[in-house]
């Protein structure tokens, strides 16, 4: 669910937005998908752990006697620089006897994870797992002589928690294939892609059920990006693909490192999020204080992405002999023991329903509406702006279940919020109301006027041809009185879009100027997107400025 625009007569948020025969998003641009049914059960997860761990661990961010500063840890080999020989020697003395893939599970559960995604291979090339396409694995490499990602894939199975991984298509180590390059924009040969694919192969049919394929980095071809997803759908058609395997081929978008975006998106999303932003890898000399600060920090991550409709994963790094950094585990325990008393607002949940709160932040499930508290009025009420004409049953503190008082002023819902009700991180509140939730809507005037683009709600395509790649725009909308308008256009360039309103999606020409007559039905929406149908990484063809609006007699 999209959050409401600001410049959008009472909407029922159990309603669709358009009539059936529109078709509103971006359809996929290959075959098979996830079922439905699959995208919403690895939404519902809403949180999860990430872990970066290779041949970089045990050298902690550190080369011949020196903090390498210039980037993340994980990526030492490139940063240092060390060279490719020296480097690939540290497997010998590579031995995590501390590895306990068990002892990861129940943290991952104790902080309130639902899966857990593993670096299978990154940049450097080292495989965390016995692959038959090379021996620089840690299997046939190191002392340690077992295949990491096979056993947390089991002790995820033991310990009912999904389990996914994380696969570069970089890889700094085959003769041939890669070398640094600055933003790790690699482009990938035809024999890379089918390396990558092989190992693909061997991830998706020797370690289980893979509840995501993490694809990172590289930029590879539209045609690349189409075999790895493929190659993964093919083996295990409900995996969910990363939106990093680029060239809008993934079942999910993924944000730019440790980014929370300030507004919903329109499709399955998730945040990856490392403890502290200069590493993902383990950094031996990080400096590690304030840990109720960090646990604090990532308890208002999670709620910001959940309430944006999102998922978010945090990542820790383990020492290079396999144990986790204490201060890491003890910030995922204090983020899950906020969770405990307070995971029905978590888990299963949708986005909130407002553009804004002053307070804090709102998810929703079923007839509850959750409450964030981030910054507690000085006057002690939580106002719900133009949510006052609902049913409200129960407003409750949810971790102690003390009762609040909830009432109606001026179209306004009000939550008195007594100062000894509440205390800690982000105390939540539970509203339970009757029938579909209303918010009341601000609709552009019913006379003349301009519909302005900095006031529409914005649809974004993201994880396009590389990381560094921009997001572009496929959809914009207005809430705007129902009846019939005369619209001019007033746009920088010439293409066809989709006028989409009253269930309708009709193709026009617009260029600065043009003038169309629509009809705004009783959702009060117009949209214009590209010619519907459309897929993925499909832009809008001009800059649309503004619209000017003359509403007239349907009858006329």
């Amino acid at each position: 669910m999209k959050l409401l625009s600001a410049a959008v007569v009472a909407l029922s948020l159990a309603q669709p937005a358009l009539a059936q025969q529109v078709q509103d998003k971006p359809l996929p641009l290959s075959e098979p998908r996830p079922s439905a049914a699959t995208v919403e059960q690895w939404q519902n997860r809403r949180f999860g752990m990430f872990i970066h761990f290779g041949l970089y661990s045990q050298l902690g961010g550190m080369w011949q006697g020196k903090q390498i500063d210039n980037g993340y840890s994980e990526q030492i080999m490139a940063n240092a620089p060390i060279p490719l020989d020296e480097y690939a020697a540290t497997a010998k003395t590579f031995n995590p006897t501390n590895w306990d893939p068990d002892t990861i599970v129940a943290l991952a559960k104790a902080a309130g994870m639902r899966y857990i995604v593993i670096t299978s291979k990154h940049h450097d090339g080292f495989n965390m797992f016995h692959t038959a396409q090379s021996k620089y694995n840690i299997v046939d490499a190191t002392p340690y002589h077992r295949d990491v990602v096979k056993e947390l894939a089991e002790a995820c199975k033991r310990g009912g928690i999904a389990f996914g991984v994380y696969y570069s298509t970089i890889d700094w180590h085959q003769p041939g294939f890669d070398h640094y390059i600055e933003g790790n924009s690699n482009p990938i040969s035809d024999e890379h892609a089918r390396f990558n694919a092989a190992q693909l192969r061997e991830l998706l049919s020797n370690y289980g059920p893979i509840t995501e394929i993490w694809f990172d980095m590289g930029k590879p071809t539209p045609e690349q990006s189409k075999l790895f997803a493929t190659t993964v759908h093919k083996l295990q058609p409900q995996t969910m693909v990363s939106g990093r395997v680029w060239n809008y081929e993934g079942d999910f978008t993924v944000m730019g490192d440790n980014e929370v975006p300030a507004y919903g998106i329109d499709e399955p999303w998730q945040t990856p999020a490392s403890i502290f932003p200069q590493t993902w890898g383990y950094r031996s000399w990080q400096k590690r204080d304030n840990l109720q600060g960090k646990i604090d920090e990532n308890i208002t991550r999670l709620v910001q992405v959940v309430s944006r409709g999102g998922n978010y994963i945090l990542n820790i790094g383990p020492e290079g002999d396999g144990s986790v950094v204490p201060y890491e585990a003890d910030v995922l325990r204090g983020i899950g023991a906020w969770l405990k008393p307070n995971a029905e607002a978590i888990y299963g949940t949708k986005a909130s329903p407002f553009a804004k709160l002053d307070f804090g932040y709102a998810t929703l499930k079923g007839n509850s509406l959750y409450l964030f508290v981030k910054s507690e009025p000085s006057d002690h009420t939580l106002r719900l702006h133009r949510a006052g004409h609902n049913q409200w049953q129960s407003a409750t503190v949810l971790a102690s279940g003390k009762p609040l008082v909830i009432h109606s002023s001026k179209g306004d819902a009000i939550v008195e919020l007594p100062s000894d009700a509440v205390s800690g991180t982000m105390p939540v509140i539970k509203l339970q109301y009757r029938g579909a939730l209303k918010i009341d809507e601000v609709l552009a005037p019913a006379g003349p006027g301009t519909l302005q683009v900095a006031d529409a709600e914005k649809f974004y395509n993201y994880n396009g041809q590389g990381y560094e790649v921009p997001k572009t725009l496929y959809k914009l909308r207005w809430a705007v009185q129902s009846g019939c308008a005369a619209l001019t256009f007033h746009a920088d360039g010439e293409g066809r879009v989709a006028l989409v309103s009253n269930g309708d999606a009709r193709t026009v020409t617009l260029k600065d100027g043009a003038q169309q007559n629509i009809i705004i039905g009783e959702d009060h929406t117009l949209e214009i997107t590209p010619p519907e149908p459309f897929v993925k990484g499909t832009t809008l063809p001009l800059t649309i400025r503004s619209i000017d609006l003359i509403p007239h007699n349907c009858g006329r």
